[in-house]
């Protein structure tokens, strides 16, 4: 009886790898914001690839901001902050299976519902004030992709600050890079992500009024959409 080996989940396209390739060069080579990339010739060239595949990895690079493609004039190494953030982001995206996803997303879940739950009960005007400020960057529709993401962990992780458990701090820090991971795979771009936005101030309001039933029943339903987008992930 021989053993069970699993199927390989997600085919890679070589867009995909395209993607983690020149990720990794900007990497190892150390290169620094606004420096030029070889032209799309020479990539094309360099990778063994169709232009419309390499077109296609550099777009998603520009919307991670790891790189920067001015019309005309060629491609740029974006800003190193979103860099170091993309590089993790894409080694995590690349290698976590979205089995793996969802246990972390319900890890998340888990500690955020009782985030909200608690920082109801505990949030000062200064903490409303200041999520509430979040939002307003969040709503800007120019925000890039990258930003928008930062902004919105960095939401989430003030909403844990409030509620005060240091071992929810912990364990989000931990699981920091997964939840990156899962936002970049389910959050839509800005334009597209009026439900998300609707419940984030839900949220907040619920937090105002300090009304944690409201908090936690706000934060369950962001929560669960978070689970069903990977959950089609997952079968896609």
């Amino acid at each position: 009886d021989f053993m069970q080996i699993e199927a390989i989940e997600r085919q890679q396209t070589t867009a995909d790898l395209v993607v983690e390739r020149i990720a990794r060069v900007i990497k190892e080579q150390n290169l620094s914001a606004g420096e030029r990339l070889p032209g799309e010739h020479e990539l094309v060239e360099q990778l063994k690839v169709s232009r419309p595949v390499l077109r296609e990895a550099l777009a998603r690079l520009q919307s991670m901001g790891l790189v920067n493609i001015q019309r005309g004039r060629g491609t740029f190494v974006g800003n190193r902050t979103s860099l170091a953030n993309c590089v993790r982001l894409l080694r995590s995206a690349v290698t976590i299976s979205p089995q793996e996803l969802r246990s972390y997303a319900e890890l998340r879940t888990a500690i955020e519902v009782q985030a909200a739950r608690q920082a109801a009960e505990r949030a000062t005007e200064d903490d409303i004030a200041e999520l509430a400020a979040m939002l307003q960057q969040l709503a800007d529709q120019n925000l890039p992709y990258a930003e928008a993401l930062e902004l919105d962990f960095r939401f989430h992780r003030r909403l844990i600050d409030i509620a005060g458990n240091p071992l929810m701090q912990n364990m989000i820090e931990v699981i920091y890079e997964f939840v990156l991971t899962q936002m970049v795979r389910t959050t839509p771009s800005p334009r597209e992500n009026k439900l998300g936005r609707r419940l984030h101030r839900e949220i907040v309001a619920a937090i105002a009024d300090h009304d944690a039933d409201s908090a936690e029943r706000a934060m369950r339903e962001h929560m669960e959409i978070v689970l069903s987008r990977l959950k089609k992930e997952a079968l896609a």
